[in-house]
């Protein structure tokens, strides 16, 4: 926010915020529809709600790079920490578990995906 205050750009600050914390932006092929593109939630670089609420996690998430074909996170979002549900940021994913497994399981993208995926009967386990 003081970044903005000082007039700084949105997108001067996120290429400062990726690149001062070691994030990595890879380009997958990917094939199929990531869930920012999806849900048109506004959290991808350059989005209308980055200034307020930051960067989605799950462009940020490496460690899920190519899975389900996507990009970084953006086919497994259900397992990425911070990561919407409605309107609300859901926290961390072992805390929220509960919650964020009932969530999940009714999101239209959650079923598109798993169907994609021919997983359709696809269910959450305890961690």
């Amino acid at each position: 926010m003081r970044l903005l205050k000082a007039g700084i750009d949105i997108k001067t600050i996120e290429k400062l915020y990726l690149k001062y914390n070691n994030f990595k932006m890879v380009q997958y092929p990917s094939r199929k529809e990531n869930c920012w593109e999806f849900m048109t939630c506004g959290r991808e670089i350059g989005g209308e709600k980055v200034a307020e609420l930051g960067i989605c996690p799950t462009l940020i998430d490496l460690s899920a790079n190519g899975l389900n074909d996507g990009i970084n996170g953006g086919r497994i979002c259900w397992a990425v920490s911070g990561t919407f549900s409605g309107e609300n940021i859901k926290g961390i994913f072992a805390k929220k578990f509960a919650e964020k497994q009932l969530s999940c399981m009714f999101c239209d993208f959650f079923k598109k995906v798993n169907k994609e995926e021919g997983l359709e009967n696809f269910h959450f386990v305890k961690p």
